[in-house]
């Protein structure tokens, strides 16, 4: 039985986030995961965006977390060699209900100086923006937003944490936790198991089966849904992050992604099958994208994909308007079904959950630990895939780092991101997998 003094359960943002942050403390650290590789539930399909705080309820924990968060990004993204891009963002409103609402959320951020967060009118908004609808009536100008690649960024986290010592085991779902003297048995569906004193559990969409394995959970994960469109890089879109509140509420979101394309977010939608598009959110999202944005030319549309994003909710059936944060046992640590600004909190949850568990376990600080790591470089030479320029050099390294897939590769280095989609890289970075797992390369 391998024994560990902290194991993370789920491998996305917010789990490899808690084993690098473990890792700041003398604590052994073991990363699971259900996948054969990281980043591949709800943080594969995200909004990208880094949130700047206003939003989320005054006083709340994950309104302190985010703003503390989004102070500090342009340094965390320089440690992992991630690129950051804060664009800043308008919240845009047409008509006098949705207008009311953007007031009352400038007069909840009171944090904010003004000359970073403020309300402007719908002309001096087209002024910034000149693609908006005439029919935008108001918004609400931060310039504190940004976006960032959610892939590249959890993975940077795991690879840092690698390289300061923690461990990754995958293909391994957790299928029974039991609660003895000196911590936790937990063993997998593989037949594997693992001793700790703490567990922290990041297991996203399964947060709360995970803890009803050892005990109670008052939380419950309703899944939402959302259609994602991406249009090429030529496209001619805002340069900022544009969020529509309508006289329903949320609209679609509009994000100039790090990469140069045009990211399309629907509204939340009922899921049901997560991960899958519907045609009808699809047609809705494209004709609301066309109203806010009249000049946006659709024909370079990309790709498209479907998000499933975790909505918790009490027993009383009550959603959580703040990040929910269970501590039902001695060492047990739940992250339950945390949403957005997740991403942009992914550190600062990391490093609170760590900060618990030091305390708990009386852990010294670790003073080897470093915080940097090395991206992957964009080599000359052979090219794999035309679209984004991306060599056989990068390619292999980003499995000797740990992509097992196509998809793998595609969130490291991204091949496959361009026009083309991967329709000519693919198959050669799939002989480059097989290759290389036969130890022909």
């Amino acid at each position: 039985m391998k024994r560990y003094d902290a194991i993370v359960i789920g491998g996305g943002v917010l789990g490899c986030f808690a084993a690098r942050s473990l890792r700041r403390w003398n604590i052994s650290t073991a990363l699971l995961e259900a996948e054969e590789d990281v980043c591949q539930g709800v943080t594969r399909a995200n909004t990208a965006i880094v949130y700047a705080g206003y939003d989320n309820k005054p006083h709340s924990l994950k309104r302190k977390l985010c703003i503390e968060a989004n102070r500090g990004f342009e340094e965390l993204c320089r440690q992992l060699e991630v690129p950051f891009s804060r664009c800043g963002s308008l919240m845009v409103s047409c008509g006098a209900e949705a207008d009311g609402r953007l007031e009352k959320k400038l007069r909840q951020a009171e944090e904010f100086e003004s000359d970073r967060l403020s309300l402007i009118s719908g002309s001096k908004a087209r002024e910034l923006e000149p693609m908006l609808s005439p029919r935008v009536s108001l918004a609400l100008y931060c310039a504190d937003t940004g976006t960032v690649n959610p892939w590249k960024l959890g993975i940077a986290a795991y690879e840092n944490a690698l390289s300061n010592g923690a461990e990754a085991y995958f293909n391994c779902p957790v299928s029974a936790i039991e609660k003895g003297e000196g911590g936790y048995i937990i063993r997998t569906k593989d037949g594997q198991s693992f001793e700790c004193a703490v567990i922290i559990n990041c297991a996203g969409l399964q947060a709360d089966r995970v803890q009803r394995l050892v005990y109670p959970c008052a939380v419950s994960i309703d899944i939402d849904g959302a259609d994602f469109l991406v249009l090429d890089r030529g496209v001619v879109g805002p340069g900022r992050i544009i969020f529509q509140e309508t006289e329903k509420g949320k609209g679609i979101t509009a994000v100039p992604c790090v990469e140069g394309n045009l990211l399309l977010d629907s509204p939340p939608r009922p899921a049901a099958v997560p991960f899958a598009t519907t045609s009808e959110g699809l047609e809705l999202l494209s004709s609301q994208a066309r109203e806010l944005f009249p000049g946006l030319d659709m024909g370079g549309l990309i790709r498209s994909f479907g998000a499933a994003r975790p909505n918790p909710r009490r027993a009383d059936g009550k959603s959580i308007n703040d990040f929910c944060i269970e501590n039902p046992g001695e060492g047990f640590y739940s992250l339950i079904a945390v949403k957005t600004p997740g991403l942009s909190c992914a550190d600062s949850l990391g490093r609170y959950l760590a900060g618990k568990t030091a305390d708990y376990l009386a852990a010294a600080p670790n003073p080897g630990f470093d915080p940097q790591r090395k991206a992957i470089a964009a080599e000359d030479g052979d090219i794999i895939c035309r679209c984004e320029g991306i060599s056989r050099a990068a390619v292999l390294e980003s499995i000797r780092r740990g992509a097992v897939s196509p998809d793998g590769v595609k969130r490291r280095v991204g091949t496959g991101m361009g026009r083309c989609q991967g329709s000519r890289c693919g198959i050669e970075i799939e002989h480059i997998l097989r290759n290389y797992r036969h130890g022909t390369l």
